[in-house]
């Protein structure tokens, strides 16, 4: 399958969030080498969707902006062309299921393949209906990654057994955004999850300090953080690389000592 074990064979991951095309497609090359070069071990490529469900209102404006720029998803599938000319760690979608179906599923899976994508995350589609998406996942090779969420309860085991790739562990109810605090008992879930699968698990949603993705990553195997790149984004525009690297290098050297 993908080469997203990879993210996870050397310690805790750190699993940065970019919307591609915020401001444009130049800046959004820039950030994820920037990304990279400062210690980033898998990188969540965000394609833009007018009704985003599952973001807040930072990642919703991020989509908004690069939707005005007028980028597409083929103009996404050129990027990752292009970055796949140097950038060797997993990289993977993250989108709705319209975003799919519209472009065609088969198309859309199987150029993921082609370009290099390791795997897909749609937040709007229950594990009920999977299968929408699996088969062809499985056909060409990308991992189509679950994710669980508090309110998953007694559906955890079964979601667990039957991941893919890895397991996003959604930290909080609600939307995407940067949170004070993370109050969920996520412990007692990542323990469900490690009863049931050996697919590494990384927590996302509301982590934006390196003390809060050293804690996060304490208990899983790695942090996902979208909204607070997407704040540097919209504060430095084009500039917003150096700024990013910055930023991303702080909150891989919390989760890099952890065992």
């Amino acid at each position: 399958m993908s080469n997203i074990a990879e993210a996870f064979r050397n310690g805790k991951a750190f699993i940065p969030f970019i919307t591609c095309g915020d401001p444009d497609l130049q800046t959004t090359a820039k950030v994820v080498r920037e990304a990279v070069r400062n210690g980033a071990d898998l990188i969540e490529l965000g394609i833009p969707f007018s009704d985003p469900t599952a973001e807040g209102p930072v990642i919703q404006e991020a989509n908004l902006r690069a939707l005005q720029g007028g980028v597409t998803t083929d103009k996404i599938f050129d990027l990752v062309r292009e970055l796949r000319t140097d950038v060797t760690i997993p990289m993977v979608f993250m989108t709705y299921a319209n975003v799919v179906f519209s472009y065609g599923a088969e198309i859309f899976i199987s150029t993921c393949r082609e370009i290099g994508i390791d795997g897909l995350i749609l937040p709007d589609l229950p594990f009920e209906e999977k299968e929408e998406f699996l088969p062809l996942c499985e056909e060409y090779g990308v991992d189509l990654i679950s994710l669980i969420a508090p309110t998953s309860e007694n559906r955890i085991a079964m979601i667990a057994k039957e991941a893919k790739g890895f397991i996003y562990l959604v930290s909080s109810l609600g939307v995407t955004g940067v949170r004070s605090e993370i109050k969920t008992d996520l412990q007692s879930i990542v323990n469900v999850i490690r009863a049931n699968t050996d697919t590494p698990v990384a927590i996302g949603f509301g982590i934006s300090k390196p003390e809060q993705a050293a804690k996060m990553a304490g208990i899983s195997d790695g942090a996902i953080v979208g909204s607070a790149i997407i704040k540097i984004l919209a504060e430095h525009g084009r500039d917003a690389a150096p700024y990013v690297g910055e930023y991303v290098k702080s909150m891989k050297d919390a989760v890099a000592g952890l065992k």
